[in-house]
């Protein structure tokens, strides 16, 4: 591991994610699931999301089309709320899932509007 580009990745994930979270995930972490969340923090988080070529705006954008399409509900919730973090609107959260319904299915569009809501709903009582 780079302890360099760890920190950096633990850095981005604490602004997009919060304090709360990242605390948790690594709380959380055991001997067998502690070598996946390094390797999260230091790989997705300080090697990518770190980089300068897109904005977090922007990648908080493409992930939300990315996991609304691989159907994945508990890092949609997730990652609902960085994208709100990192400046993208509810309107254009809206727009990203009707994206998804063309190009991935209405029944993956629905479950990401339905999921959005709750964290919408989570993220406004946090705030």
């Amino acid at each position: 591991m780079d302890p360099q580009t760890y920190e950096k990745g633990r850095a981005m994930r604490t602004a997009v994610l919060g304090e709360a979270y990242v605390a948790a995930a690594a709380g959380n972490a055991d001997e067998f699931s502690a070598p996946f969340q390094d390797l999260v923090t230091e790989y997705c988080w300080g090697a990518v999301w770190s980089r300068e070529g897109l904005p977090p705006k922007i990648r908080s954008m493409l992930n939300l089309a990315m996991i609304a399409t691989l159907n994945r509900p508990h890092e949609l919730r997730t990652h609902v709320g960085g994208a709100l973090t990192n400046g993208v609107t509810r309107e254009e959260i809206r727009e990203i899932f009707m994206q998804v319904a063309v190009y991935a299915g209405v029944p993956a569009a629905v479950d990401s509007f339905r999921i959005a809501r709750q964290a919408f709903t989570e993220y406004d009582q946090d705030a």
